[in-house]
């Protein structure tokens, strides 16, 4: 994929766009449950939340948010504590408040398939960097702390 920018905002980006496209091609007899607005946004704002929470851990230990480069931090405090991808889970929880907001079920496979491409692209490659830098220290925040929630 030389040339395209593999980040996780990106992902996030094409897989909002391609629940907004299937909810466009979803017949209306697909969506009896209908949107749940209210609830779509308390996701959208948990979410968001969530990455905000995460991403001033990163400011405040003078530490790279970039997914590609090598942590000088093993970050374990604040959303850490609950999960190891708190970002990556604040995209995921916006992504299915707009699945609730807008009731474009048939938008959950998207999300699984956005889930599977950060644990695959992103996850997997950072916890091994973990592990590369910072040990058995690494070792003991993994086994302990949940990938997701």
């Amino acid at each position: 994929m030389k040339g395209f920018p593999d980040l996780p905002p990106i992902w996030f980006a094409a897989s909002w766009l391609l629940i907004l496209i299937v909810g466009r091609l979803t017949p209306d007899w697909a969506t009896p449950i209908g949107g749940h607005v209210s609830l779509g946004w308390g996701f959208t704002l948990t979410g968001l939340s969530l990455i905000l929470w995460a991403a001033f851990w990163f400011w405040r230990k003078r530490t790279t948010i970039e997914p590609h480069h090598k942590a000088t931090t093993l970050l374990v405090e604040g959303p850490y504590r609950i999960s190891r991808n708190p970002i990556y889970l604040g995209l995921a929880v916006i992504l299915a408040g707009s699945i609730i907001g807008r009731g474009i079920w048939f938008g959950i496979p998207v999300l699984i398939g956005f889930i599977a491409i950060i644990q695959k692209r992103f996850v997997v490659p950072e916890e091994a960097g973990l592990r590369e830098v910072f040990g058995a220290e690494a070792d003991a925040y993994l086994a302990k702390t949940r990938a997701w929630i």
